[in-house]
């Protein structure tokens, strides 16, 4: 993956659903679905209004959504949170909460976090699944429905 020229200064910017460079954090996601016959749309976040962040290094990725949620969930959801950098994790995804609240002022954020493709981190001998999610400030709040998702929220 290389660098696009235009990307410049610190922290997150904004880039359209389809762009080249996200695209390629993404089909890296563990969320990532892979069509059966092979398609690869070039739009990789579901409907309603959306928030595609890339850092200016393009080394992370996080998408906001706020759609309908079929199991419930009120406000934003966190669809793609990846980091590829050397940076921590809970910084950037502070840094990428506060671009939510600046579109969504006052929202609950919320993500689902698969457990089966996610691994724990280990803190004092416990698996911590979300651990960067923790420790950007985020709790646990349920389990979804269907796919029996740890779901996890934080509020301005």
């Amino acid at each position: 993956m290389s660098e696009q020229p235009f990307l410049f200064g610190d922290g997150w910017i904004e880039v359209k659903d389809g762009n080249d460079t996200a695209r390629a954090l993404f089909d890296r996601h563990y969320s990532r679905y892979l069509y059966a016959d092979g398609r690869k749309p070039k739009i990789f976040v579901g409907p309603g209004e959306k928030l595609v962040l890339l850092t200016t290094d393009a080394k992370a990725l996080c998408v906001w959504r706020k759609f309908i949620s079929t199991d419930g969930q009120d406000g934003v959801n966190c669809a793609i949170f990846r980091n590829e950098s050397d940076e921590r994790a809970s910084d950037m995804l502070r840094a990428a909460m506060t671009v939510a609240w600046q579109r969504w002022p006052g929202e609950r954020l919320y993500t689902y976090i698969d457990t089966y493709q996610v691994p724990p981190t280990i803190v004092h001998g416990n698996p911590v699944w979300g651990y960067c999610f923790r420790k950007a400030g985020w709790r646990f709040c349920g389990v979804s429905k269907a796919r029996k998702l740890i779901i996890m929220e934080a509020f301005q």
